[in-house]
């Protein structure tokens, strides 16, 4: 294999259309695999776990159709060299074995050749070739592929763990940021609303809010379907689990008022991947309070404009899917939740 020096530790080098920019916003990446550049890690990939946004604007574009959801995905990677979705413009993230090491980072990352890494980086800027798609795990939205991808001296990985299954931890790992952004954003005796808190990240954030607020907090969970609404209960981690549509602010805020007499809530967590529930977030939370749009699904103009609209003074947190330590915070829950780890084992193991 032939290595080529001086790579940007950001990945810029890989850039082909607009120059100038990074490899997230940029249009189209080199997915050469033929040659790494001295400071990338190339990987042999296994499963890419498409962010949830984007693999559900797919499938909804292709009623369901998975031969036609793999055709798209296909589509995507071979005109972009990555995989990001063009209308959500999100990625996901993939397990896989490291293949190749390039030379300038030996000695400087705590990586083998061999080792099994799940990325912490958005798809929506990694460098992705592949060569088959194998299926994708229903339920889910794992892909299994085979494929390579390449990490750059700036990305950042997780060795998956030995007490989990593989998949398992991919799932989770997808969302690693939410139940750690919890963490840090939830105080004693806070009311957090969670728009989603039945699905997959939702769960994480609720059981994290809840050990945060403590016994004088409220958990309050939101989901669109009766069947949501059941699932929050099962799991035990909500005061309150409701049921509504997070695109209607307004009923959203009334029956958030009426729950809390009037006073709103501290944190709103959005977790939902359809579009149009930013102001609903917004409305539920008080002022001077936060809401953290995990979904990738929101718009920035729609949140910002729609907040200056209604007068509403809320910090508002885009979705950053990295902060300090977010995978061992996650996997840690699994590793304490038993009623967690029996659900996403069944549908992700």
């Amino acid at each position: 294999m032939k290595i080529l020096k001086n790579g940007n530790p950001f990945g810029a080098h890989r850039v082909l259309e607009p120059k100038g920019v990074l490899p997230q916003p940029a249009l189209k990446i080199s997915n050469d695999m033929d040659a790494i550049y001295d400071n990338e890690i190339l990987v042999d990939v296994e499963t890419l776990n498409i962010d949830s946004a984007s693999f559900t604007q797919i499938k909804d574009s292709v009623k369901g159709d998975e031969a036609k959801i793999q055709a798209a995905i296909l589509k995507i990677v071979g005109e972009r060299g990555k995989m990001q979705n063009p209308v959500t413009g999100s990625g996901g993230m993939f397990i896989g074995k490291v293949a190749k090491i390039g030379p300038a980072l030996a000695g400087k990352i705590d990586l083998k050749e061999g080792d099994k890494i799940a990325s912490l980086v958005s798809l929506s800027l990694t460098p992705l070739k592949i060569e088959k798609i194998l299926g994708i795990k229903k339920g889910t939205e794992q892909v299994n592929v085979k494929a390579k991808a390449v990490l750059f001296e700036s990305g950042i990985y997780a060795k998956l763990p030995k007490d989990l299954p593989e998949t398992l931890a991919l799932a989770i790992l997808d969302v690693a940021g939410a139940p750690a952004q919890t963490a840090k954003l939830v105080r004693p005796g806070n009311t957090v609303v969670i728009i989603g808190g039945g699905g997959k990240s939702g769960i994480l954030c609720a059981y994290e809010a809840q050990r945060r607020a403590g016994v004088t907090g409220k958990i309050i969970g939101i989901e669109y379907s009766a069947e949501g609404v059941k699932k929050m209960k099962e799991y035990g981690f909500f005061h309150e689990a409701i049921q509504a549509n997070a695109t209607d602010a307004v009923g959203c805020y009334e029956k958030i008022a009426a729950l809390t007499g009037g006073k709103l809530a501290d944190i709103v967590i959005n977790c939902v991947n359809v579009q149009n529930t930013e102001m609903a977030s917004i409305l539920m939370c008080k002022d001077d309070g936060t809401v953290y749009f995990f979904s990738m699904a929101t718009s920035f103009t729609k949140s910002a404009l729609g907040a200056e609209g209604v007068g509403k003074d809320v910090n508002m947190i885009i979705g950053n899917g990295y902060t300090k330590g977010h995978a061992e915070v996650t996997i840690n829950i699994l590793r304490e939740s038993p009623v967690i780890r029996k659900a996403y084992e069944k549908l992700y193991a």
